[in-house]
């Protein structure tokens, strides 16, 4: 193996370092001395870790998922910082296994802070943080005459909350719904590193303590959550992909449920084997941390679009993270069509309208003469048009936003 040359670099006292919106990202910093600040365009929410010191690493999450900064580093005093090249990633992980490790946790810690955010702003509720929950999640499959995932759910809630206060009602439910539970396994031994599910089998529900995560070699599998006595659909997963990895990496119950969306075959890695693999398999490892900088790049977007005011914008702004998410390249010379996987119905929801109000923005929308809808998909005949559009509405609301400031800075003199 040959050995790792890792460059360093110098910045001196209140230079930029990387800067928000900025494209093209292919290394990170990994600060050796001095203190770097961190800084947010829109803070939606307030976090940890704003200033950074040795040890301490940023610009991971653009350049490992290859999207474009999320946030601004700027020297506080002058520092040295360790430079790696996104190539380097795995070759740094097999050198360094507290260094990945390290990422990896602070990745998992930040996405579920991250997802807790986006709950409470979107679906106004709260995550669900403990086993108590599960039962709820079985009442929910249980009124849908979803008998396999209830009948999971409820052997599930008495496992974990053998004293809780609707123990009796679970076994009095799965004793009612017991003839119509179609080869369901409930469990897996541990040492079992394969594991098969038949389609509409649950792998985990949300508020279950974690103690693997899992990777898909066949199939696919649906992540949901279960809120004001709705499915919400989360994500749908495919070979190659991950999951499960923050309730193994922080011990914290599943934050939301896993249902196999076809039948599918997994490898399930507990915490032994995840170490292990982190300096045998320095590639897999690199993957999960691509998989987490994407996932909390998505959320952060997410979070900034739910503070746009206008109901169009917030839904051009969508169609861009799609499309950014996707990697189209909004400055190749020729614009291209897009065909999304979700049409005006969902597009709605996921910004957060109610279906009155969808429907008039939508409506708006489709105004537009390059967006159309084909077979229930939104179409886009040039995808700049979106970006062109996005930017305008972007705008406008940061125009707002200082009217606003102006405003309020005149009142007090």
């Amino acid at each position: 193996m040959s050995q790792l040359q890792l460059a360093f670099v110098n910045f001196s006292k209140g230079s930029y370092i990387i800067v928000e919106g900025k494209i093209n990202a292919d290394r990170f910093f990994i600060i050796r001395q001095g203190s770097v600040g961190i800084s947010k365009a829109v803070q939606i929410v307030a976090e940890e870790g704003d200033v950074l010191g040795p040890g301490d690493f940023f610009g991971v999450v653009s350049t490992m998922s290859g999207h474009s900064h999320i946030e601004t580093a700027k020297a506080i005093t002058d520092v040295t910082l360790i430079s790696v090249h996104k190539e380097q990633f795995s070759q740094l992980i097999q050198n360094n296994a507290p260094v990945a490790m390290k990422i990896i946790l602070q990745f998992s810690k930040r996405m579920r802070f991250l997802d807790d955010a986006l709950t409470r702003l979107t679906l106004k509720s709260v995550a669900a943080d403990d086993p108590s929950h599960i039962f709820h999640v079985g009442e929910y499959y249980a009124k849908h005459n979803q008998f396999n995932l209830a009948f999971f759910a409820y052997h599930n809630y008495i496992k974990y909350c053998p004293q809780g206060e609707n123990v009796a009602a679970s076994k009095e439910r799965m004793k009612k719904i017991a003839p119509y539970v179609k080869n369901l396994k409930l469990d897996h031994s541990s040492s079992d590193m394969t594991r098969v599910y038949t389609k509409n089998s649950m792998i985990f529900c949300e508020g279950q303590p974690g103690e693997e995560l899992y990777i898909i070699q066949k199939g696919s599998v649906k992540i949901v959550k279960i809120q004001d006595n709705k499915e919400v659909l989360l994500a749908v997963l495919k070979v190659g992909d991950i999951f499960g990895e923050m309730a193994l990496l922080e011990s914290k119950p599943r934050a939301a449920g896993a249902v196999a969306y076809d039948d599918c075959q997994l490898m399930a890695v507990n915490r032994e084997n995840f170490r292990h693999m982190i300096q045998k398999q320095p590639q897999l490892i690199a993957r999960l941390t691509t998989l987490l900088a994407e996932r909390i790049w998505m959320v952060y977007k997410q979070l900034a679009n739910t503070q746009i005011n206008d109901p169009l914008g917030r839904m051009y702004d969508l169609l861009q993270i799609q499309l950014e998410k996707k990697k189209i390249d909004f400055s190749a010379p020729i614009s291209s069509s897009f065909t999304f996987d979700f049409g005006p119905k969902e597009l709605s929801n996921m910004v957060g309208l109610p279906e009155s109000d969808g429907k008039l923005v939508l409506r708006k929308l489709l105004e537009n003469k390059i967006i159309h809808v084909v077979e229930d998909r939104i179409h886009v005949k040039d995808v700049k048009e979106i970006a062109r559009q996005n930017a305008y509405f972007q705008k406008m609301q940061q125009l707002e936003k200082a009217r606003r400031e102006k405003s309020a800075t005149l009142g007090y003199m």
